[in-house]
């Protein structure tokens, strides 16, 4: 975890290492699975030196461990039944949201400035939840993939409660995310239920991952910003990059307008 200072985080009687980098508003990158890799380590970089505060908090999974089918399928296991996470559930969030809320808003009391938050794959929804708090103004969901799509409610789930998502649509708060096209962890009918929710709020990209695509995409393609990233200018994953950035930028930064 080379360029990041660990630290940990205390929530009630629970704690998590936490990596931090850079200086500026607060952005709290939520990795996938199955942790910390060095893709997700690259990313959070990326962010940090676009002028943000990064905090990385390590939630499964050996921190800097490179990505393997193994690896990825034993967190998936543990994540499966861990009580922090309810990788079915529709209509409520996994309960690890509420120590991810707490996380914002240390931030949020850190940087006294309003703060953003990137889910990715297994956490993707949980900026949604996120949201319920004021200061958090610039969510990013990246290939959303809870709850997993084994029905057709569950794919067009949102692992929200209710209440929140009420709470969330009335901030008026933009939401971006990213998807490839044919991901089947990440539904067509998932983003067609946040543009529902959202209406205009919701910003989405949708990489084209279609047989015969004109980037040559793999039609497995899934985590759109770390393991499946092409960072090479005119590759539509090196613009969804930078637009996500962009995005953090306009919420965030200073002459955004935006304040917590």
């Amino acid at each position: 975890m080379e360029g990041f200072t660990q630290t940990t985080f205390h929530d009630q009687d629970r704690q998590w290492p936490v990596f931090r980098s850079g200086t500026g508003p607060g952005v709290l990158i939520i990795h996938e699975i199955p942790g910390i890799t060095p893709q997700v380590a690259s990313f959070a970089q990326r962010v940090a030196q676009a002028g943000f505060s990064v905090m990385l908090p390590s939630l499964f999974g050996t921190p800097g461990k490179p990505y393997s089918n193994g690896y990825m399928g034993a967190q998936m296991v543990r994540a499966c039944i861990s009580r922090e996470f309810h990788v079915l559930a529709r209509h409520h969030a996994s309960p690890i949201t509420e120590a991810l809320r707490a996380m914002a808003r240390a931030l949020h009391q850190e940087t006294g400035a309003a703060v953003g938050a990137v889910g990715m794959c297994l956490t993707g929804n949980f900026a949604l939840t996120l949201m319920i708090d004021p200061f958090l103004m610039a969510p990013v969901l990246s290939q959303p993939s809870l709850p997993f799509g084994i029905t057709a409610s569950h794919r067009a789930a949102l692992h929200i409660s209710p209440e929140h998502l009420r709470a969330a649509q009335g901030r008026g708060c933009p939401v971006l995310g990213l998807r490839f096209s044919h991901d089947l962890a990440c539904p067509k009918a998932r983003f067609d239920a946040l543009r529902a929710a959202f209406g205009q709020q919701f910003e989405s990209i949708e990489i084209d991952s279609s047989p015969g695509n004109p980037h040559g995409i793999s039609r497995m393609a899934h985590a759109v910003l770390t393991k499946d990233l092409v960072d090479q200018d005119g590759h539509p994953t090196r613009a969804a990059l930078q637009r996500v950035i962009g995005f953090l930028q306009e919420r965030l930064q200073a002459g955004s307008g935006v304040h917590a």
